[in-house]
């Protein structure tokens, strides 16, 4: 199992209990699931994910906002830089889970280690 598949699978957010998951991947993208609130004031739920990496070393997070939406977040160098919105993008750095905000309140997590360069 690539290292990628390892840690999308077990890192987790300590404080709400939320897991990331896998379903599975083909080594270089992942199918699973990420903590996420898509509305302001909502706690974390488990939402569908894949994690695409491309080519050119950037990384596409879509993300199933539950009501027939996906938000792609886009990386740089592990770094989300934009999303398919255009609200504000912001994120933090948690121990091993970055969070990613976009305004007005939407919030998801994804180990940091699921970023890294391969």
């Amino acid at each position: 199992m690539p290292r990628l598949a390892l840690v999308f699978a077990l890192l987790s957010t300590p404080a709400l209990a939320q897991v990331s998951t896998l379903a599975g991947t083909d080594g270089k993208n992942a199918l699973g699931t990420v903590p996420c609130a898509t509305n302001a004031g909502e706690p974390l739920r488990s939402c569908n994910a894949e994690l695409r990496r491309h080519d050119d070393g950037q990384i596409t997070l879509a993300v199933g906002m539950g009501n027939g939406e996906v938000r792609n977040i886009y990386f740089t160098d592990g770094v989300p830089n934009s999303t398919n919105s255009a609200a504000r993008l912001s994120y933090e750095t948690q121990g091993n889970v970055m969070v990613i905000f976009v305004d007005p309140g939407e919030v998801y997590e994804i180990p940091t280690a699921a970023l890294a360069a391969q």
